[in-house]
């Protein structure tokens, strides 16, 4: 039988409710129940989160689940169901948070529209994660992190000037949604806490637009400049040089630095300190026009020489460089060792799996990963007899007719 686990960390003691899928909403919930919150986490019963089946798999696992969705209470519940909708609102009522990303105006068709949550629980803060937010004209479309990324300026301005825009290889915008869902709850239960008032409050998050906010400058170039920021490959359109290089043992190595002092630094380390001396490179807009002078210089001293001579010289002269690691440089990396960034984590299948730790780290209250994610329905004991004081019989019905 599941017992309570009371967390640690500086959101221990609030609670959330977690019924949101795939990546994004998930991710806002498990960055919570890190850092203390109990989060619990309910599924469509005998279908499951889609992200149960995205690959890679192990056994018919999903590897991706495990992370996304770890550290939470696992249930089933179907509230499209009158008596699955009474039981979800009987679950509202003990919790501080509720996570959805149902299309906007779906809920409100189940009867759990956003007064009736607050009247289950005036307190209540509810995050509503989506492709483009609760209103305007695309708000009812469906929504990928492809989309999201695209339409948010992120993909144009990422691949090679006289290529098509590439996507990461990986959902980044889903992982931005998951960070602003989880920093703005935590925003907005501070407003709830320090409020002897009995509201709550309501987010719309739309994902298009937090792609868009991590773009910080390029809104504001637009608009005073006119200037559409554009495809540059690696190089950094603000610094140069800054590339990524190939060592003479076929590794690829990242350079940066803006300021002139990282400049002598990265000049020292190739054994050209006498560079800085040269007005085409004695300021960073005077680097930036001669770039490719720089990639010559830097690029040709690094092809000349291994990874770890390249590692070395500008390690001893302080300079500003990084080898480009896949995940098995980033296992065996000693500054992650030391650090403990890869940790091991209990898992129902496997015994332990290996996965990130907490970021950022606390001093005082620095949290902790209680499991990774769990089966359709692991904890449903615990939820339904524990937190609502059902009996054998009353959950063994409700099974029986598909709400659990």
């Amino acid at each position: 039988m599941t017992t309570a686990d009371t967390g640690s960390g500086p959101l221990s003691g609030f609670k959330v409710l977690d019924i949101a899928t795939i990546i994004a909403g998930p991710m806002a919930g498990s960055l919570l129940a890190d850092f203390g919150a109990e989060v619990v986490k309910l599924e469509l019963p005998g279908v499951g989160d889609g992200l149960r089946g995205f690959p890679p798999l192990k056994e018919g696992k999903a590897l991706w689940w495990k992370v996304t969705n770890r550290g939470k209470y696992h249930g089933t519940l179907d509230l499209r169901q009158e008596d699955g909708a009474r039981l979800f609102l009987e679950l509202v009522s003990q919790m501080d948070v509720l996570i959805e990303n149902f299309r906007p105006g779906t809920l409100d068709k189940w009867g759990l529209d956003i007064d009736t949550l607050w009247k289950a629980n005036p307190r209540l803060v509810v995050l509503r994660v989506s492709g483009f937010g609760q209103d305007g004209p695309m708000a009812s479309q469906p929504g990928f992190a492809r989309i999201f990324e695209a339409m948010g300026g992120l993909t144009h301005i990422t691949g090679d000037p006289d290529r098509p825009p590439v996507h990461t290889g990986y959902p980044l915008a889903d992982s931005i949604g998951g960070l602003f869902g989880a920093f703005s709850i935590c925003a907005a239960l501070l407003k709830v806490v320090r409020s002897d008032r009995q509201e709550g409050e309501e987010i719309d998050l739309a994902m298009t637009e937090a792609v868009l906010r991590l773009l910080e400058s390029l809104p504001i170039e637009y608009d005073q400049l006119g200037d559409v920021r554009e495809r540059v490959g690696n190089k950094n359109t603000y610094s140069a040089p800054s590339d990524v290089y190939m060592t003479a043992d076929k590794r690829y190595v990242s350079l940066a630095g803006s300021t002139n002092r990282t400049f002598r630094y990265n000049a020292a380390a190739i054994g050209q300190p006498e560079l800085v001396d040269d007005p085409r490179f004695s300021s960073n807009v005077a680097r930036v026009e001669n770039v490719k002078e720089l990639d010559r210089i830097f690029g040709g001293w690094i092809a000349a020489h291994t990874l770890d001579e390249v590692l070395a010289a500008f390690r001893e002269a302080n300079g500003t460089i990084a080898p480009i690691y896949g995940m098995d440089q980033v296992f065996a990396d000693e500054q992650y060792q030391a650090r403990k960034a890869i940790v091991s984590v209990q898992d129902e299948d496997f015994g332990e799996v290996r996965m990130q730790g907490l970021v950022p780290r606390f001093r005082m209250a620095p949290g902790k990963i209680r499991w990774a994610a769990k089966s359709l329905g692991a904890d449903n004991e615990y939820i339904y007899k524990q937190l609502l004081n059902l009996d054998d019989q009353d959950i063994e019905s409700y099974r029986e007719r598909g709400i659990l």
